[in-house]
């Protein structure tokens, strides 16, 4: 079986604080961890009003302290964004924390809006180009092995704590097969790329140290329910709802009508790509699906994002989804 690990945004929903969305990220780890899943990452994301997961080592720190053994990390650190010497501190702490338990995703992407990017972040838009210096910067210093003299980061110096380069292109997949890191690929709303990036990266990697063979994890969306029609519910709502999102953060407000329109619409449709990759449907057509996934975007693990429109019926997902997996695999 292609293990499984989650993807959790931190979702603020409807009337809800950012402190109650994260007790409930703690309690949707909690979960994880006593299914069997394998590890949970949370994206960096600012100036968006339903995500919370701004600060990943921040939250890190606080699901790690309620959980026993499941890997939490980054998927992940917009590493332009931020100077490498500190994130290898952030992440060496943690590492210190919780040995063994602790990965960190980085990217490229600024994970903003550009007027958050450049007059609260302070960030240089051309910082982005910078990105594989500072992923060996980052490397060195969490090695012990810094590239600025005199220079090391405590804690952090001698963690190792283990990298990955995520992408949505094929930079990323150049960059991970050049430097010898795994590769995690965000197919769960930029599937357009995977297949050639997968494949150019398993065909080009250069075995380092960190990592002797290619590892590849692919994200994908999941909504598991007990009929066939409820996932089917849940999966519209949940559109209904980004569809509603995205164009909201464009100024727009639209009544139900209005969005039934464009659901219908070349844009509607645009958005809804985005979610391309997704097994909805009873246990056994999830796992029918994923594993199907696996096999076509060559994943060593699969990182799924469960998109239900309330916690409950995703950690009723969860369950499902890891139960026929399981009993998959003792068939």
């Amino acid at each position: 079986m292609t293990p499984l690990s989650l993807l959790d945004f931190c979702t603020v929903r409807d009337d809800e604080t950012p402190g109650q969305s994260m007790e409930r990220s703690v309690e949707l780890a909690q979960t994880a961890e006593k299914l069997g899943y394998g590890r949970i990452w949370y994206s960096e994301h600012h100036n968006m009003p339903s995500i919370a997961s701004s600060s990943p080592a921040v939250l890190i720190a606080h699901v790690a302290a309620k959980t026993e053994k499941i890997r939490l990390g980054a998927g992940g650190v917009m590493l332009p964004n931020h100077a490498p010497y500190v994130i290898a501190e952030q992440f060496g702490t943690l590492a210190e924390l919780y040995p063994d338990r602790i990965d960190l995703g980085l990217g490229r992407a600024p994970g903003t809006d550009q007027n958050t990017l450049g007059r609260a972040l302070r960030r240089d838009p051309m910082s982005a180009e910078n990105f594989p210096n500072d992923v060996l910067e980052l490397q060195g210093y969490l090695a012990g092995d810094s590239v600025v003299p005199g220079v090391t980061a405590v804690p952090g110096a001698g963690t190792n704590v283990p990298l990955y380069i995520l992408g949505s292109s094929m930079f990323g997949a150049t960059l991970a097969a050049k430097l010898g890191l795994p590769y995690s690929f965000a197919s769960h709303f930029a599937p357009t790329h995977l297949e050639e990036a997968t494949t150019y990266y398993r065909e080009n990697f250069q075995p380092s140290e960190h990592c002797e063979e290619p590892f590849v994890i692919a994200a994908v969306n999941v909504t598991a329910s007990e009929s066939e029609q409820d996932a089917a519910r849940q999966t519209e709502l949940v559109r209904r709802k980004r569809v509603k999102a995205f164009l909201g953060r464009q100024g727009r407000s639209l009544t139900e009508d209005q969005l039934d329109a464009v659901m219908n619409s070349p844009q509607g449709h645009q958005i809804v790509g985005m979610l391309r990759y997704t097994a909805q449907g009873t246990g056994e057509q999830v796992a029918e699906y994923l594993e199907g996934f696996a096999e076509h975007a060559k994943a060593d693990e699969l990182m799924i994002s469960f998109q239900s429109p309330t916690h409950e019926e995703v950690l009723h997902s969860m369950e499902i989804v890891s139960t026929f997996m399981y009993t998959r695999l003792c068939i």
